[in-house]
């Protein structure tokens, strides 16, 4: 298990790759992961996309109140509408990912390609998942493990060496779910410190 801390010693790991009744009954619906198609996002996927993100962004801001905010969904529609992430113009490349069930799109994932600034670092090129979202009637049925793998894939056939990603500390259920069921490894720490 990896090194745990809460949220007020602000320690976040960094890892890398060599409900209510109602809830239970629509999560049911899909026993079959096929029944879900996974492909590249195209701007009119946008207000579905912004509606996971602001889900998702929800769940941090309970998790980490200090740093996280939920963003409005317009805004976020907008910035996936017209191809704006954030993070793409440092990049090598980038892609948004879908997961649509039905015409719905139930989950995303946002990956980039980098490599490190840092010149102690190999000059390797990393599949950096910068964000990664499920719905959450939609999540434990194999989704977000189609997702991830679909961003792996496009990372390997760009180039890439490795994949990237960060979760928060106390978001246990990620730790589980990127380590034990992905294959992740704890590579390294980030800290941080409220300066004001």
């Amino acid at each position: 298990e990896p090194p745990r801390c809460d949220a007020r010693t602000n320690v976040r790991l960094r890892c890398i790759e060599r409900g209510s009744g109602t809830d239970a009954a629509q999560r049911r619906r899909v026993t079959d992961p096929t029944e879900v198609h996974v492909r590249a996002a195209v701007s009119s996927d946008a207000d579905g996309i912004a509606r996971v993100f602001v889900e998702s962004a929800m769940h941090h801001a309970r998790i980490d109140p200090d740093r996280y905010v939920v963003p409005a969904t317009a805004s976020v529609s907008a910035r996936y509408r017209t191809g704006q992430q954030g993070g793409e113009a440092l990049s090598i490349g980038n892609v948004t990912l879908v997961a649509e069930l039905s015409g719905d799109i139930v989950g995303f994932v946002d990956a980039r390609l980098d490599r490190s600034p840092d010149p102690m670092h190999r000059n390797l090129l990393y599949c950096h998942i910068g964000e990664i979202a499920v719905s959450a009637q939609y999540r434990s049925r194999g989704i977000g493990g189609r997702l991830l793998r679909a961003a792996e894939d496009w990372g390997r056939r760009n180039g890439a060496e490795f994949a990237y990603l960060e979760y928060h500390v106390d978001n246990p259920r990620a730790g589980v779910f990127y380590q034990r069921r992905m294959g992740y490894r704890v590579a390294g720490l980030a800290a941080i410190r409220r300066l004001s």
